[in-house]
């Protein structure tokens, strides 16, 4: 364990404030996410340096088109997430402790990554926003080390630590999963507002590039998307954005979104957006 950033003590609880859910943590609870524990009035990280899962990844597979095109990235994640998607692709450790976790430290992962010699270091896999200060103070070591940081990221963090953070990532893919508040808060366990103020953050400090998944019976809708391209361009239309296809996992068993819709909402975003790109298409 480690002592949490970013929360204030309120008698007994901890109010954490990292992510955007802002949660009072009573004594011996964890907040959504299951890995920032209230422990004597103090917040602790639970997940710090255990990571589920160490590999080597074409940067493309992040996905980013427009970042160091043609490098391996090392990719590293932790468990735990501060949403709760029905779709939920790593659910395994994302919602459950993974049956293997190894601990490293900051030092050993930029280590590892100078002697491999690969350019970056990806934070994915689980929501790297809940091991914040294991990505941060490695993503520090290797700026120091000459290599970039990249995380894949659902965007649902409050501003201090996004700005903190925001000073050593050079490249960020953002989950903008809906336009819809409702559905945020109904399928995802989210809100849309914070993950909005999050890309238009980011932008001014790093490279951006936005995944959207497209999944049947949520946001297969051709005016919400339509209005999630317009947004986007309003906001800088040269940011790259992919518009990936959904299979049925976790608990969410509609069937895979329709392609031929897929091709058709590509069309329409390239009226809005210079660099649009399909994903999950075989």
């Amino acid at each position: 364990m480690k002592k949490a950033m970013f929360y204030e003590k309120r008698g007994e609880n901890a109010a954490c404030k990292l992510c955007a859910h802002g949660c009072v943590i009573k004594p011996e609870r964890t907040g959504l996410c299951g890995v920032r524990k209230n422990i004597g009035g103090e917040l602790y990280t639970l997940n710090y340096g255990k990571l589920s899962a160490i590999n080597i990844d074409p940067v493309e597979k992040k996905p980013l088109k427009h970042f160091m095109p043609g490098t391996k990235t090392l990719s590293i994640g932790s468990y735990g997430c501060n949403f709760s998607c029905l779709y939920c692709q790593n659910y395994h450790i994302a919602h459950e402790m993974p049956s293997y976790l190894v601990e490293k430290t900051p030092e050993e992962i930029v280590d590892m990554t100078v002697e491999e010699g690969y350019p970056s270091i990806s934070y994915t896999y689980n929501e790297p926003t809940v091991f914040y200060e294991f990505m941060l103070d490695t993503a520090k070591l290797a700026h120091e080390k000459g290599l970039k940081n990249i995380m894949v990221t659902n965007g649902f963090i409050q501003r201090e630590p996004l700005e903190l953070l925001l000073e050593y990532i050079d490249a960020m893919n953002i989950d903008l999963k809906t336009f819809r508040e409702d559905t945020y808060r109904s399928i995802c366990g989210g809100r849309l507002d914070p993950v909005k103020e999050t890309i238009k953050l980011a932008v001014k400090k790093c490279h951006v590039e936005v995944t959207t998944l497209i999944v049947t019976g949520m946001n297969d809708n051709e005016q919400e998307l339509t209005e999630l391209f317009e947004w986007l361009a309003g906001v800088d239309k040269g940011i790259p954005l992919h518009i990936t296809r959904y299979f049925p996992a976790y608990k969410y068993n509609e069937p895979p979104t329709d392609v031929e819709f897929m091709r058709s909402m590509h069309e329409k975003a390239k009226k809005h957006l210079d660099n649009v790109y399909l994903g999950n298409i075989w």
